[in-house]
This record gives structure tokens, sequence and C-alpha cells, in this order.
């Protein structure tokens, strides 16, 4: 999920820089976009531990508040933020059925 949202913080830079008033600076674009990349690779690196549970849902109200340089990002962000409490919920989901089934087979095969 969060490998994906690369490419949405990206492609939202690239609009941003087209949005952008002529003569203004882009280093500020790319910066951010930049740093959300960034954000991104940190958490999808640390998924496994709380802190990049975290770090991934700041990153999803990060990408709604996009919405108030490129507005489709309110939407964007919104879908992304939908689908990463839906993986999140999932994940702990199997995680349970995987350590139920772990003991099940631990008890018959003792």
């Amino acid at each position: 999920m969060l490998t994906f949202e690369i490419f949405v913080i990206v492609l939202a830079a690239l609009v941003a820089f087209g949005l952008r008033e002529p003569g203004t600076s882009v280093g500020p674009i790319w910066a951010v976009a930049g740093g959300g990349v960034l954000l991104c690779l940190v958490a999808a690196g640390l998924v496994r531990r709380p802190v990049g549970l975290w770090l991934g849902s700041l990153l999803q109200v990060l990408l709604i508040a996009a919405g108030l340089v490129v507005p489709a990002m309110y939407g964007v962000g919104g879908v992304f933020a939908v689908l990463w409490v839906v993986a999140i919920l999932l994940g702990r989901r199997i995680d349970t059925e995987r350590a139920e089934r772990a003991a099940l087979e631990d008890r018959l095969s003792a």
C-alpha cells in the first residue's frame, strides 16, 4: 500500500508543478514530495512494528491534507486512507487466525 502511494505522491507533485504560478520556485514542491516518498519508504520498512503503522497513518492524513494544494488529493488520499484501514484490520485478523492455527497444531501434535 505504501509503495503504491509513492507513485501517487510523485504524480501529485507533477500536478502541483503544473498548477504553480509562473515564476514561483519549484523547490518546495519537490522537497515536500521527496519527504513524502521518504516517509513512505521508512513506514513500509517498519510496517511490522507499531511505529510503522503510526507513520503510515500519519502519511494518510498528510495525503488527504495535500488536497489543500491539489484538490484531487482529497479524494485520492481518502481512498488510500480507507484502503490503509482495511489493510490494517485484515492484517490483524490474519495474524490472529495464524496464531490460533499454530496453537491448534501444537495441541494436536503434542
